[in-house]
């Protein structure tokens, strides 16, 4: 009798075990399925997807440091033209662009 009881209880314990990697193959499925869903939903929604995000934010930023890099290049420029300049050159030699040599 013990011999059949644990006979019964392994081959219980087995199907159990089968069911709980059948429940779990199920369970990736529908959740590709589901992904597979949901993105497809968000490209007919015309979503930016997270890493197109993050690369156009850090374009943006380096972006602002750069002007930021600029601004304080121009303000240092002017400040320096304006103390080498004296007051009888006129305002040819600050017009960006002008060529004092005619050609």
């Amino acid at each position: 009798m013990v011999q059949t009881t644990n006979r019964f209880f392994d081959e219980v314990a087995r199907l159990m075990n089968d069911a709980a990697g059948v429940a779990q193959g199920v369970r990736r499925e529908f959740e590709t399925l589901f992904r597979s869903q949901a993105e497809r939903m968000l490209r007919d929604l015309d979503i930016v997807q997270r890493e197109e995000f993050e690369a156009v934010k850090d374009m943006a930023r380096l972006a602002r440091e750069e002007n930021e890099a600029l601004k304080a290049r121009i303000a240092a420029l002017e400040a320096r033209l304006a103390g080498t300049s004296s007051p009888d050159e006129g305002s040819g030699a600050a017009t960006p662009g002008a060529d004092p040599g005619g050609g």
